[in-house]
């Protein structure tokens, strides 16, 4: 599953196609379709036949893809012959008739500017996502007078709207704060992670942080810019990591540049039409009508492209500045669809500027390499935007394979992401099982689902000792595959501690410290482990050499060695006949039965084009 779709305008790419000698093809080409070009042809490419291989013609064509430029494209064959099958891309392709738009039945073509190798510190590594109130509460940091305090830090139940959607104030808070994080930096560690991935910490009303109040400045409840600088120097001692969430396309409405409940010392937007922010913000109706995230009107919006705001936050002395002097290594942008390519390109620059290893990641959804929003198309891998994304597609797919057995949805969302994704990217790619956004891993794998409960049901509803069972067995499967694709795997703070929880917010409790599933730790430990000591995890090639709905079997390779990731979902064990030896991480011995609902990372010092691996029952 080697990438055929996205290549740097620097490469020359031969393309090859094998097409049954029984097709009597006399001529091949190539037709080219670029964004914006009203569905018409762009360029063609004339292929040359250069041999039999077999039973097959084979027709090449070498091209330069400076000739093309920087872009998206898609593409199509045409031959010129009595029948139209032929081969192309490993895959039976059908003669072009006539192209209705750009993507229908044509093969997607990126082309990006040349970029080096960015954020060395992440390849190979961990993430860690903490949502900072829940996480450890140290006792150092005094409540603010407008909040509310839940003292009961393992069964308090956070505030929710008595309908999904519905207003909840987000005042309440369990304690959590840096210097509680700095206290567990050891266990952090333990788990192989490199990378702190901290939900908002600017100054802000909610517990959430995502309405953001001041940008310089660091929440007193969180222990204030000295608990960052701590925490950011303990940190470093241990070779981990600090990236913020970044949240750019909007404010709270209670903050220094809005000020709607006058809670700052600064004249708002909301307050004056000649505050210095108003022009950040849109007004339908002075004052009350603005735009608003999702109509959330404690959230309104900015525009991204306003020049006093970019100065503000990329500018000299800038948000982006302040922070990364500080000794953070970049962000993770919350609604990045919602931010304008300038933006994105500007922020790009100026963090690269400060630290060329800082790395920019987008909350993007869906396929970020041809992502729509707003009826533009994104350029985040076009170069000089994003270095990644956050790999929703994989989650889902990897979750309805562990629990149905879905293996073409597996299948289909790796070659699309392998095949259209730059490779620098993908060896970025946030793979996460479970977010703030979502509801708990565990609680997918093996909870009832919530249709139909209302948040109040929810708020305490858990699993039986059986669902939990089950569900623990899931998660090491899944784990063991976004941890070992392409990309760094992410873990949301408590899922290897098996933490349930439905939607927000009771994907959001505290951390349940002493009362942790030790087979699940241990678990993610391991995996930790092997991916410090296994340096193909870092960039090295990616290929399923089996899936179905009972196994799946990929290979990370190079040159010279492999490492074999081996998922049993059946309740069968498989057998490995293979002209080599896999053998495990842990004892160095070789593996060759795999037992029911069971994962196996295994190594072999040859070339994977010289092995030989099949599976049987």
């Amino acid at each position: 599953m080697s990438s055929f779709g996205a290549f740097s305008f620097e490469d020359n790419v031969l393309f090859k196609l094998l097409i049954p000698r029984r097709c009597g093809a006399s001529s091949v080409c190539m037709h080219l379709c670029g964004e914006g070009l009203e569905n018409k042809y762009y360029k063609r490419f004339d292929f040359d036949w250069i041999a039999i291989d077999g039973s097959n013609d084979v027709y090449t064509c070498s091209i330069d893809m400076s000739q093309i430029g920087v872009g998206l494209y898609y593409y199509k064959y045409e031959i010129d012959s009595p029948s139209c099958e032929f081969y192309g891309e490993g895959k039976k392709v059908t003669e072009i008739t006539k192209m209705e738009n750009n993507s229908d039945g044509m093969i997607q073509l990126l082309i990006y500017q040349e970029k080096s190798r960015c954020a060395s510190w992440m390849h190979g590594g961990i993430m860690y996502h903490i949502f900072v109130d829940r996480f450890n509460k140290s006792g150092k940091c005094k409540p603010k007078d407008n909040v509310v305090m839940n003292d009961d830090w393992y069964n308090g139940i956070p505030q929710y709207a008595d309908v999904p959607g519905g207003y909840v104030e987000n005042n309440m808070f369990f304690g959590g704060d840096l210097y509680g994080i700095i206290e567990k930096l050891d266990y952090i560690e333990k788990l192989g992670v490199t990378c702190l991935y901290l939900s908002p910490i600017f100054d802000a009303y909610s517990n959430h942080k995502y309405d953001t109040g001041d940008y310089m400045s660091v929440d007193s409840m969180f222990g204030s810019e000295l608990a960052l600088e701590m925490l950011i120097n303990e940190a470093k001692k241990r070779s981990i990591h600090i990236i913020f969430d970044g949240v750019f396309n909007h404010t709270g409405a209670d903050s220094i540049y809005f000020n709607k409940n006058g809670s700052y010392n600064s004249v708002g937007a909301y307050q004056s039409e000649k505050s210095p922010y108003f022009e950040w913000y849109n007004f339908r109706k002075y004052p009350d009508d603005y735009e608003c995230w999702w109509d959330v009107k404690i959230l309104p919006r900015v525009n991204s492209n306003c020049e006093s705001y970019q100065k503000f936050i990329l500018g000299d002395g800038g948000v982006v500045e302040k922070w990364m002097k500080k000794g953070i290594d970049g962000f993770r942008l919350d609604v990045a669809d919602e931010l304008s390519d300038d933006f994105l390109k500007t922020l790009n620059k100026k963090v690269k500027s400060i630290n060329p290893d800082g790395v920019i990641y987008g909350e993007v959804w869906e396929d970020a390499s041809n992502k729509i929003a707003y009826d533009k198309r994104k350029k985040y891998f076009l170069g000089n935007e994003l270095d990644s994304v956050m790999n929703y597609p994989l989650r889902e797919a990897v979750i309805d394979y562990i629990k149905h057995g879905n293996c073409s949805m597996l299948y289909d969302t790796c070659k699309m992401l392998y095949s259209h994704y730059p490779k620098h990217n993908a060896d970025l790619l946030m793979n996460l099982l479970g977010t703030h956004d979502t509801e708990r891993i565990l609680t997918v794998l093996g909870g009832e689902s919530s249709e139909g409960y209302t948040n109040k049901e929810l708020s305490v509803k858990r699993m039986s000792a059986a669902e939990r069972k089950k569900a623990t067995g899931l998660l090491k499967l899944a784990y063991a595959i976004i941890a070992t694709v392409p990309g760094v795997p992410c873990i949301y703070y408590g899922d290897e501690a098996g933490m349930e929880g439905y939607r927000d917010p009771f994907n959001r409790l505290p951390y349940p410290w002493g009362r942790e599933n030790k087979e699940l730790l241990d678990f993610y430990r391991k995996i930790g482990g092997i991916r410090r000591s296994e340096s193909l995890f870092k960039n090295g090639f990616f290929e399923i050499i089996e899936c179905n709905s009972d196994l799946l079997a990929f290979v990370r390779y190079d040159d010279k060695n492999f490492v074999v990731t081996i998922v049993n979902r059946s309740d069968n064990k498989y057998h490995l006949d293979s002209n080599i030896d896999l053998k495990s991480y842990e004892t160095g011995r070789a593996i060759k039965v795999f037992n029911p609902n069971s994962a196996y990372i295994l190594k072999a010092k040859i070339p994977f084009e010289n092995a030989n691996i099949t599976f049987y029952k």
